[in-house]
């Protein structure tokens, strides 16, 4: 094979064959990548909006994959990064390069099979019984069989079975009726319908192409199970990383509910002598007392009684998982549908049994700082009490299953907090840049690679092309009182109105919740001659297509729309945050975190609840410029950014705004920029 043009000369093919300009700061990514994957060291890339830092990691791993022949795994955090790479970044590129390289680069996306519709599950018929059946109204029970028959004839249509391709969607609870977990599903030597699954079809289509697009989530359970969920790779990028401890963190929660234990019980009534399934039944009850009884929160150690409740899950389990036995020669050919519905149930049971050992096994470390997981419990409204189970760190997962096993690529445009990559570093489980240490918790409960081990990384931040200074205000309103629990102060409302009136509406506003956002657009209705529209009054997607083609709209929302709204031009000129988004004080796990880093004499305020403040914060004020004609105003309505202790920390973390606490210089500028 002729030797590949360099990746300098083909990002340059790219970007010309794009239509882009050459940016310095591109190239000085695309160059670190391709070190990174030429020496094998990890790379932490903080590239800023308008960075095309797509291109500059794309780039260096197509040519590594078409010279080496390996895989390399692109994940995201979000559903529109994943369809961005593959329907527009991805498919352009190959053309761009395919003379360059001597052949067109393929790609591929890759979900979890329970993204895939199941053909075994839609021939058989067999649908599973909602949780809490008989909450279900009528009315409910009539979308359900609607939604289903609609996923019945889409299966006949579709090519790829894939979720996301169905337009309009259904609900959680209708596609459960046509899908099946890793867990759940029979294997494809084993299914009637193996040759023509879904989920296959999509794992051969990427075992063969150069580059598959994949989730955190998918990335985790490859690395957390063990088992070979992705293609074989020797590189991993992985974009939004900010993102990634959040995500793994998910995947390895594990909760287990009284009506989780029913509903397994249930699905065993017909493979299991009675007295089996009724004794995972009175287990079910024998939980539901102990957590009724229960304080809600955090559990230092086992309340009275959860023990032998726990016990009594676990042997129930067990001896219904030993009673309905092996699987039986030819059963699956004979009768798939007792086969499906044997491996629903058995996988069932075997979440009620691990979930009920792992909260068991949870205490055996007396030192608190050492234990593997924090254990905590919820009341629901709608699902009512139950028990969670969450690592108290996944670094040492990461580093031991994931930055052992391929060379590691991590790029956002907000990775360094307070100045420094460090913060997210040891979350990930790499070893700090300072000299200060804080070695996290396991999560394996394996010792982590001391910092003398072969692992190494390398970070770099290449910066923004944005003149933040010239192109951006940063107004913090020092003078009003810090942010209460009482909902919105009328000093903040009042705020809000002058900012959005002086701006000609414009205006994202972002709140700290669902309850301040939707009170504050009521308000805004009323007293504001230009429309609000609000989260959760229309798909995500939708909202943002109405903000952005009326300048006059604006939109308010909370946390989950920071990283979903890309509005460039004038339709964005104010960004209001309407506080600090710190987590919850009562947030079980992240307390847990935050002891364990001051059991080791760190800053635990610091490390856990200022780092997660100001990841949010830097998303929330990235959403104002998005190309390099944008100017604008980010207003944060907390006073404590100003006066705090913590303020230069978090503010640090920011890109370089011209700063002010004057509310009138602010809205002179907002009325000259609306002003054109």
């Amino acid at each position: 094979m002729p030797e590949l043009p360099a990746v300098p000369d083909l990002l340059s093919v790219a970007v010309r064959s794009l239509g882009g300009a050459e940016r310095r700061n591109q190239l000085t990514m695309a160059s670190a990548v391709a070190h990174a994957i030429d020496t094998g060291e990890h790379l932490a890339v903080q590239a800023g909006t308008g960075t095309g830092k797509s291109l500059a990691y794309l780039v260096p791993s197509i040519r590594h994959a078409v010279e080496s022949g390996r895989t390399v795994v692109i994940s995201t955090a979000t559903i529109a990064l994943q369809r961005q790479l593959v329907d527009r970044d991805l498919p352009r590129l190959a053309d761009a390069l395919e003379k360059s390289l001597g052949r067109p680069p393929t790609f591929a996306i890759l979900k979890g099979r329970n993204n895939y519709l199941c053909m075994n599950k839609i021939h058989t018929g067999a649908a599973e019984e909602p949780e809490n059946a008989e909450l279900f109204d009528a009315f409910a029970i009539s979308r359900l069989g609607r939604e289903v028959q609609r996923l019945t004839k889409w299966s006949s249509d579709t090519e790829t079975g894939d979720r996301d391709e169905l337009v309009p969607g259904v609900s959680d609870q209708s596609w459960r009726q046509v899908s099946v977990t890793a867990r759940e599903c029979l294997g494809k030597s084993r299914c009637p319908v193996g040759e023509d699954c879904f989920a296959e079809l999509a794992r051969a289509e990427a075992s063969k192409v150069d580059v598959v697009v994949t989730n955190h989530a998918l990335l985790a359970i490859d690395a957390i199970t063990g088992i070979a969920v992705l293609p074989e790779h020797d590189v991993v990028v992985i974009d939004e990383a900010h993102e990634l401890v959040d995500r793994v963190t998910g995947v390895a929660t594990a909760e287990l509910s009284p009506s989780t234990i029913s509903a397994a019980a249930r699905r065993c009534v017909k493979l299991v002598e009675e007295q089996d399934a009724d004794r995972m039944e009175a287990s079910a009850e024998g939980w539901a007392a102990v957590l009724e009884e229960s304080r809600v929160g955090r559990w230092e150690d086992l309340p009275d009684g959860a023990a032998p409740a726990l016990a009594a899950v676990r042997d129930a389990a067990w001896s219904v998982r030993t009673a309905i036995g092996p699987v039986r020669p030819g059963m699956n050919a004979t009768d798939p549908e007792a086969a499906a519905a044997r491996n629903t149930a058995l996988a069932a049971v075997d979440e009620v049994h691990d979930s009920a050992v792992r909260v068991l096994t949870a205490f055996d470390e007396p030192d608190h700082a050492k234990r593997r997981d924090v254990v905590w419990l919820a009341d629901e409204e709608r699902r009512g009490r139950l028990v969670r189970m969450a690592p108290l760190s996944v670094g040492g997962l990461l580093r031991s299953r994931l930055f052992a096993e391929s060379t590691v690529v991590l790029t956002s445009a907000t990775l360094t907090v307070g100045g420094s990559f460090d913060g997210l570093a040891v979350n990930w489980g790499l070893p700090p840049e300072s000299g200060v240490r804080s070695d996290p918790a396991m999560a394996t409960g394996t010792e982590a690679p001391s910092d003398a081990s072969d692992i190494k990384w390398n970070s770099l931040d290449v910066g923004s092309p944005f003149d933040h200074a010239k192109a951006g205000i940063l107004y913090v309103a020092k003078h009003l009182p810090a942010p209460g629990r009482d909902g919105l102060a009328p000093s903040y409302l009042d705020e809000i109105a002058e900012l959005v009136t002086a701006a000609g509406g414009r205006t994202l506003g972002l709140f700290s919740s669902m309850r301040a956002a939707k009170a504050a657009a009521e308000i805004m209705r009323d007293r504001l001659d230009t429309p609000v529209l609000c989260q959760g009054e229309d798909a995500t997607g939708q909202l943002v297509r109405k903000f952005a083609e009326d300048e006059a709209t604006s939109l308010f929302g909370t946390l989950s729309l920071w990283q979903g709204v890309d509005v460039p031009g004038p339709s964005l000129s104010l960004v209001i945050l309407d506080r600090i988004p710190f987590p919850r004080p009562d947030d079980p796990l992240l307390v847990a975190r935050q002891r364990a880093v001051e059991s080791r004499g760190g800053n635990g305020f610091l490390s856990v609840a200022a780092n997660h403040a100001a990841l949010l914060l830097a998303q929330g004020v990235g959403r104002l410029l998005r190309s390099v004609d944008d100017k604008g105003v980010v207003a944060v309505l907390d006073s404590r950014l100003a006066t705090a202790r913590y303020g230069g920390y978090l503010r640090a973390s920011l890109p370089p705004f011209w700063e002010t606490s004057d509310p009138e210089v602010v809205r002179k500028a907002l009325t000259r920029l609306a002003a054109g």
